[in-house]
């Protein structure tokens, strides 16, 4: 998705975040970093970045209110982009980044975790969620790389020379090339991420890499069954490999065509936890940063962008609700999800780990093989 949609999709939502001020936004996110020690990592999230000017004092409180330490950001699209169109949004972001020097940085290596949260910064790891931009070459692994891209998929919804995405018509599980993608990325510091690989091509990873593989954003499918979705066995084998997935906040955690709300959004946590265990479960949005604004100019926006990816054929089954979990459309969801987590019983230790300390500490058991970026 176009992040000027992002923007417009969060842009009226000013006034329909009116019932929270932004004060309030930052008093739960301060809470949320007591509860977890201060660092907050999603594993997947669209920030309000635009490359044309910095963001306006409102779009900033809103960023600072959320609490967060870092976040990865999907670059090179949903599979619609190749790679000189991906170089041009890697520059995009890093000028937009570059904008706003107040309130973003870059993660380049594992130590910016900790520079983020002593200036009070919010983190940009930069990664792929598909495979089309690498056009097929291992080499442009390299390239991508050295650019400071971090976590890179094999696949989007559909086949690419690597593997087969949860769409795939004819699934061929990783291939060869896939095989030698997993190598280098191994060699390079890059995290796998497996989210919208199908069960052959994820499974497959998993084995083939020496080091843990990611599922950065998905559910559970024992809870509902959706392409989307991750098998316990697959959850299960990530887990014993030390991978982390992160639970995310799309439709697809309920049927079609419900919007899911927090208590869904718990359900596929608790099954996650029970399931890879507290060390290997995040929190991986899929969604934006602020929230989603649901007028009706805003959703016939966000409806055409859905008729768009049917059009393409990356649409999921069931795509159309927008991004969010009811009770979570705000930026300081961490703090919310902590609270509902400790009145589960969870313990403050397990909260932490899921909250942030667990895709920590898969970023550093991936990254630290490779050079640090230029």
């Amino acid at each position: 998705m176009d992040r000027r949609q992002i923007l417009g999709f969060a842009g009226a939502a000013f006034s329909a975040a009116a019932f929270a001020p932004v004060h309030a936004f930052a008093d739960a996110a301060k809470g949320a970093q007591v509860a977890t020690g201060g660092l907050l990592i999603d594993g997947n999230l669209m920030p309000p970045l635009d490359p044309d000017a910095p963001l306006d004092d409102a779009y900033a409180a809103l960023v600072r209110s959320s609490g967060l330490t870092a976040l990865k950001m999907t670059l090179g699209g949903s599979g619609n982009l190749d790679k000189a169109q991906t170089d041009v949004d890697i520059a995009d972001i890093a000028k937009a980044i570059d904008k706003n020097p107040q309130l973003f940085t870059r993660i380049r290596s594992f130590s910016d975790f900790g520079e983020a949260k002593r200036t009070g910064k919010v983190g940009i790891i930069f990664s792929f969620e598909a495979g089309e931009m690498l056009e097929g070459k291992i080499e442009n692994i390299d390239h991508f790389r050295q650019a400071g891209v971090l976590v890179m998929g094999l696949t989007y919804n559909r086949e690419t020379p690597f593997g087969s995405g949860v769409l795939a018509k004819n699934p061929k599980g990783l291939t060869r090339l896939g095989h030698e993608a997993v190598a280098r990325m191994n060699a390079l510091g890059v995290s796998i991420d497996i989210s919208h690989c199908d069960e052959a091509t994820g499974f497959a990873a998993i084995s083939a890499s020496r080091v843990p593989v990611l599922v950065t954003h998905a559910g559970c499918a024992a809870v509902h069954s959706h392409p989307r979705n991750k098998s316990d066995a697959l959850l299960r084998t990530l887990a014993k490999n030390g991978g982390v997935v992160g639970i995310y906040e799309l439709s697809f955690l309920v049927p079609y065509p419900e919007q899911p709300d927090i208590a869904a959004y718990i359900a596929h946590l608790d099954h996650a936890l029970r399931v890879c265990g507290e060390d290997h479960v995040g929190i991986g949005t899929d969604g934006s940063l602020t929230p989603f604004d649901t007028s009706p100019e805003s959703m016939a926006t966000w409806n055409e962008e859905i008729e768009r990816r049917k059009r393409s054929g990356v649409s999921a089954p069931g795509e159309g609700p927008p991004p969010f979990v009811i009770g979570l459309n705000r930026p300081d969801r961490y703090s919310v999800i902590a609270d509902a987590m400790a009145a589960r019983g969870y313990r403050a230790r397990t909260i932490e780990k899921v909250l942030g300390e667990n895709f920590a500490r898969a970023f550093a058991d991936t990254w630290k093989a490779g050079p640090q970026t230029v």
